[in-house]
């Protein structure tokens, strides 16, 4: 996967806006505000997700690819490395599971739209 396949990825799901708010080299995935996915534009090789504490424990004891976040907390977030070792499906499973773990912690109004839309 690379930049461009995972940027197409993320932005066809539901409420996403991108953007650059750390500066140039960041790109910066959101639903409803709250940050999801984020990645360096230049290098491109890894991305950060939220994840659930004990899944992410899980995964990066699985995968050599996957390591605590860079620059995040390290309990809910995993910087995965695109390498080439991971299937599509596997990325794109950690992708859609950080998308509904931010989507987990809105506020009950806003899950509410955000389902509503999706209909």
């Amino acid at each position: 996967m690379n930049i461009e396949e995972l940027r197409d990825y993320c932005l066809q799901k539901p409420a996403v806006t991108e953007g650059l708010p750390f500066g140039e080299d960041t790109l910066v995935f959101k639903v409803a505000g709250k940050i999801f996915l984020l990645t360096s534009i230049s290098q491109g090789t890894s991305f950060n997700v939220k994840c659930e504490p004990e899944l992410a424990v899980e995964l990066r004891e699985k995968y050599t690819e996957v390591q605590p976040g860079y620059h995040m907390n390290k309990k809910m977030w995993n910087t995965v490395r695109l390498d080439g070792t991971l299937t599509k499906k596997q990325l794109h499973d950690m992708i859609d599971h950080s998308y509904n773990e931010v989507i987990k912690g809105l506020p009950k109004k806003v899950q509410e739209e955000l389902a509503a839309g999706n209909q």
